[in-house]
């Protein structure tokens, strides 16, 4: 469909619109985000955006309540909204895409049955991603298995640089750093430098080693305000990996509000850059750099401490000390990661071999000769 934009007025003169796409825009998560990404939340005050809005074909009139709801608003920074079922229109010219949709996961399913769901999904996405938008593009992947969904989604998108591509662990970041300050009987914004390492899951190691809090105009470091090691090493890891969990159990329905605020302040601070002395965490996809800064393979998306500049390039904070306890839980986690890479890997390989097999079948029918036997090993 095409943007439908206000009048010219209602929106800063001579400021070029940003365009947004985001997936999966009838769901929870994007109810919560796409009024902070139109009202300026994100991108500043002055910031015009468009919104271009994608779904599935059965969601497409859940997708047009959320369009007139957003004209309800009257935000001066909407400048249009497209909304469609295609990828091809959903990412064309676009300045960053917002991943959200993917298959959730649901009661029984292994978490590699999850990967195999989605992953032909972050093909076809990193495909169109690669043919239509623009090459800065930045791109957040939120969809679970989200690290190594943007990791596929990198690969099969060739034109666009590997630093362009990141998976959201920010929601994991707010959580440790809540709880911290609960612990420390803080204000959650006087916690800084919380790192989350490796996967968007149970291995993934949320470290406060390097971080600090600010307590009566002093800083202290948080290991030093807590003073209570067997919690930061067991319970809180623990209460932080699990507390997506913990929301289901209560709610019956997955981190929604939680997860908008959280890809709010990912691009947020990919957009304007983190301040001096300050980073925060980001699955980005790993090279030589993070290699050698902490001994991560190359080619895996992977949760690191990151600096922002101000035009969006990110640089990993490097010469943090990793401590013997700490190398253990990032090990675990790049484990996870390459098992993951492996499996999403194998099964679009099997995927291909499928269809090739469908294809060569319906050639021999259309010709008149004995389809062929596919023999195609999962």
């Amino acid at each position: 469909m095409p943007a439908l934009a206000p009048p010219a007025t209602q929106h800063p003169a001579k400021v070029e619109p940003l365009r947004v796409c985001v997936t999966g825009a009838a769901g929870q998560i994007a109810y919560s985000l796409i009024i902070n990404i139109a009202n300026g939340t994100v991108f500043g005050p002055e910031q015009p955006v468009i919104l271009q809005l994608l779904d599935i074909a059965p969601a497409l009139e859940a997708m047009k309540g959320v369009e007139m709801e957003l004209y309800d608003c009257a935000l001066p920074l909407l400048a249009g909204i497209v909304l469609t079922t295609d990828p091809l229109e959903a990412f064309r010219d676009v300045d960053y895409a917002i991943l959200l949709g993917a298959m959730p996961r649901r009661a029984g399913m292994l978490r590699k049955d999850l990967l195999k769901a989605n992953v032909g999904i972050f093909q076809v996405q990193g495909a169109a991603i690669d043919a239509v938008a623009k090459k800065t593009v930045k791109v957040v992947v939120v969809g679970n298995p989200a690290n190594t969904n943007a990791l596929v989604c990198s690969h099969y998108a060739p034109s666009i640089p590997k630093a362009n591509f990141s998976a959201l662990t920010r929601l994991d970041e707010n959580r440790a750093k809540s709880m911290v300050a609960v612990r420390a009987g803080v204000a959650v914004d006087q916690v800084k430098n919380v790192i989350i390492w490796g996967n968007h899951s149970n291995t993934q190691y949320p470290d406060v080693a390097h971080a600090h809090i600010t307590r009566d105009g002093a800083r202290v470091a948080v290991e030093e305000a807590i003073k209570d090691e067997a919690y930061l090493h067991g319970e809180f890891i623990k209460a932080v990996a699990l507390r997506g969990a913990a929301i289901i159990a209560a709610r019956k329905l997955s981190s929604a509000m939680s997860a908008a605020k959280a890809v709010v302040d990912h691009v947020r601070d990919w957009h304007f850059g983190t301040r001096s002395g300050e980073f925060v965490s980001m699955a980005v996809v790993t090279d030589a750099h993070a290699a050698a800064a902490y001994g991560i393979p190359e080619d895996l998306c992977f949760s690191l401490p990151l600096s922002i500049k101000e035009d969006g390039h990110y640089e990993v904070v490097a010469g943090l000390p990793v401590s013997d306890f700490a190398r253990g839980k990032l090990d675990a986690t790049v484990a996870e990661l390459e098992e993951e890479k492996a499996e999403a890997f194998a099964h679009i390989e099997y995927l291909a071999a499928v269809k090739k097999a469908e294809e060569e079948a319906k050639t021999a029918h259309a010709n008149g000769d004995a389809a062929p036997v596919a023999e195609v090993s999962a």
